[in-house]
Parts: C-alpha cells; sequence; structure tokens
C-alpha cells in the first residue's frame, strides 16, 4: 500500500493524462473573469474563444479594435497576472 497520497488538485495540475481538461479549464476561466478583470471593456468587447492561449474578442466598433490592438500587449500582462501563470499569448480582435 502506498504511504503517500496526491492531492486531488497535485493530480489535476500535474498529471499529463488531465492536459487537455486542464487547458479547457484555464481558457474558461479567462472568458468568465475577462469582465473582472476589465471592467469598463462590459460595453465595449466581448470574450467568445479562448484556445490555445489565444483570446478572441469580438469588437463591434473599428475605432474601438484600434484602440484596442494598442492595448494589447498591456491586456495579456494584465490577465497572466490576475491569474499568476501564463494563459494567454495573443489577443485577436474580431469584429
Amino acid at each position: 500500500m502506498r504511504s503517500s497520497f496526491k492531492s486531488l488538485k497535485d493530480v489535476f495540475a500535474k498529471e499529463r493524462a488531465f492536459s487537455g481538461l486542464r487547458e479547457t479549464v484555464y481558457s474558461a476561466d479567462v472568458i468568465a473573469h475577462f469582465f473582472e478583470i476589465f471592467p469598463n471593456l462590459e460595453k465595449v468587447a466581448s470574450p467568445q474563444q479562448c484556445e490555445k492561449k489565444v483570446l478572441k474578442l469580438k469588437v463591434e466598433n473599428p475605432a474601438w479594435r484600434n484602440e484596442l490592438k494598442f492595448m494589447e500587449t498591456e491586456m495579456i500582462e494584465k490577465i497572466n497576472s490576475f491569474f499568476k501563470e501564463k494563459r494567454i499569448n495573443q489577443i485577436r480582435f474580431i469584429g
């Protein structure tokens, strides 16, 4: 019998078998917490999809799309610092 047990948190975080599930959960977290991180963007943009560390934001107004493109690096840093790990590498703005 094994003398040491792993917590569910450790198994979820480290086991290779859960890598796909981990990616899905982390992506869903980014979308779920987007307006918590950026409350001022609620009327301007809406997160649509997040996969392979690329967040897709829907922005209706081309002027806002351009403004957010200039802020892309800061937005990525703010998202990653909120989660205390690298969850986003790129943001794509769609219309």
